[in-house]
């Protein structure tokens, strides 16, 4: 599987089991010199786990996400709801997301789903 991570850093996917139940964990580093954000796991990075909690092929993605810190404002775990609907072309994708840790700024969150929503579409192409 081809995957980019954000621009600025670099990404590494450790586990991916793709199924109900199953579970994902990768780890984003941020590039070095770049002081403009901090991981949540360490100073440069951010280790992520989560688990599938409902898979509907062509119709929804529920997953939990565990940020690694121990940061109380990075902690807890974040619910992400992906529904998809064809459209004309191709199809829609509405990213809902629940209990987002307050340390993760409405900007940077944006940004990531962004970047991923485009890794979809680089994958799919």
């Amino acid at each position: 599987m081809k995957w980019l991570p954000p621009e600025g850093m670099t990404g590494h996917i450790y586990k991916f089991e793709p199924r109900q139940g199953g579970a994902y964990g990768m780890a984003l580093t941020y590039a070095k010199g770049d002081r403009s954000t901090r991981g949540k796991t360490s100073e440069d990075t951010d280790v992520v786990e989560g688990c599938f909690l409902e898979l509907a092929p062509d119709e929804q993605i529920v997953h939990l996400v565990r940020f690694e810190s121990n940061d109380p404002a990075f902690a807890g775990e974040m619910k992400m709801k992906w529904s998809l609907s064809p459209v004309p072309g191709g199809a829609r994708v509405i990213i809902t997301c629940e209990n987002v840790p307050e340390g993760i700024r409405q900007e940077d969150h944006d940004a990531g789903l962004q970047s991923t929503l485009k890794n979809l579409s680089i994958l799919v192409e």
